[in-house]
């Protein structure tokens, strides 16, 4: 117990590095968000009409972005949730530049009860690496 009164500066790095490994996948789990891969994301958009939200700043969406994906920066994305109700019952993919904080977004979805939300993992970077097609 002395070891951890003396060197309490160690616990918190710990306690905090083990917040950020496990913290995503705890969410996901929470809210019931799944990842999916650009193969998968591609079936769902084709098959199922799933929706992409790509929660980019406007700059990183102008310099690339997923054909017909919606962009809502994930600062506003709380404030603007209601202009994405007419797809609540399709699938939604939410992208962003490379995966961090499409989490965020899909949680934010979740919790407005929409139903079949997905983050695509790897995010744009995942994207690219696949030669799938971009929008500019």
């Amino acid at each position: 117990m002395e070891f951890v009164i003396n060197n309490w500066y160690l616990f918190l790095a710990l306690v905090v590095i083990l917040a950020l490994l496990f913290g995503g996948p705890v969410v996901q789990k929470i809210y019931g968000i799944k990842g999916v891969d650009c193969s998968q994301a591609v079936m769902l958009i084709n098959h199922d009409k799933g929706v992409v939200l790509d929660v980019c700043e406007p700059k990183e969406f102008q310099s690339g972005h997923i054909p017909q994906a919606i962009n809502i920066p994930l600062g506003k994305l709380a404030g603007r949730v209601k202009e994405l109700d007419k797809f609540k019952k399709q699938p939604i993919i939410v992208s962003c530049r490379s995966g961090n904080r499409s989490l965020k977004g899909a949680a934010t979805l979740r919790k407005n009860g929409f139903e079949s939300v997905y983050t695509l993992s790897g995010g744009m970077l995942a994207w690219e690496k696949n030669n799938l097609p971009l929008e500019k």
